[in-house]
């Protein structure tokens, strides 16, 4: 063979190794893709999965024997007022249990009890005794240097269709017990022409109309004095 061949066939067999060595290369990298691919799919095969939490069910609460409250108003024993000043039988009657108090004037004349140590209990409404708590209680009283009367005069009815005698109680107490729109008009019976301011200090001498006429909107007249007066 001449050098020619010789160089011909040299390239050959380098190009022919190359190709080997390249082709070797390509199959080892052919080989290694898929074993890491599996091993991804191995490790998320071996991971554990996510899950939802079970709802845990609310128990449905039953109430407690001790926590059952009774429709019916506790019971407490109310003690006897009469003769006691009336700012002390307050406080007693809160502290055995009694809030719903009331008083009022047992001579009629509808004052107000503005200062309680300056009144004193005649009569009590329930008496004495065992009651409910949520009573209403109510106490007849007089101002502390007056005398109780033989029978409570607090009471303040309503007129109806007929006059009824006013003579000798208060001002107050005769405006109150007429219809709210009666025209009353009240003159001073010792003829000093006082007015007439404190309507409950006043007592009536005469009235128009008489008592036991029948009224229908008529105006009314009355003359008072205060109290400890003559008329």
């Amino acid at each position: 063979m001449g050098v020619g061949c010789l160089g011909v066939i040299g390239l050959f067999v380098v190009i022919t190794i190359i190709g080997a060595i390249v082709g070797s290369g390509d199959k080892d990298n052919g080989k290694g893709a898929p074993a890491a691919a599996s091993a991804g799919n191995d490790k998320a095969a071996s991971a554990p999965q996510a899950t939802s939490p079970t709802p845990t069910p609310t128990p449905t609460p039953t109430p407690e024997k001790d926590a059952v409250t009774s429709d019916k108003a506790d019971s407490a024993s109310l003690p006897d007022m009469r003769g006691k000043g009336l700012q002390s039988v307050q406080d007693q009657a809160q502290a055995a249990g009694f809030y719903h108090l009331t008083s009022h004037d047992a001579l009629g004349r509808g004052r107000m009890q503005a200062f309680d140590r300056n009144w004193k209990v005649c009569s009590q409404t329930p008496a004495a005794g065992t009651h409910a708590t949520d009573t209403k209680v109510d106490f007849g009283t007089v101002k502390l240097e007056e005398t109780c009367p033989a029978k409570d005069e607090g009471t303040v009815q309503e007129a109806g269709a007929t006059m009824p005698d006013y003579v000798g109680k208060s001002v107050k107490v005769a405006r109150q017990s007429l219809d709210s729109g009666t025209s009353i008009t009240v003159e001073d019976a010792s003829g000093d022409d006082r007015f007439v301011i404190v309507e409950s200090n006043w007592k009536v001498c005469t009235q128009t109309p008489a008592a036991g006429t029948r009224i229908d909107g008529e105006p009314v007249t009355f003359t008072a004095v205060k109290f400890g007066e003559s008329c």
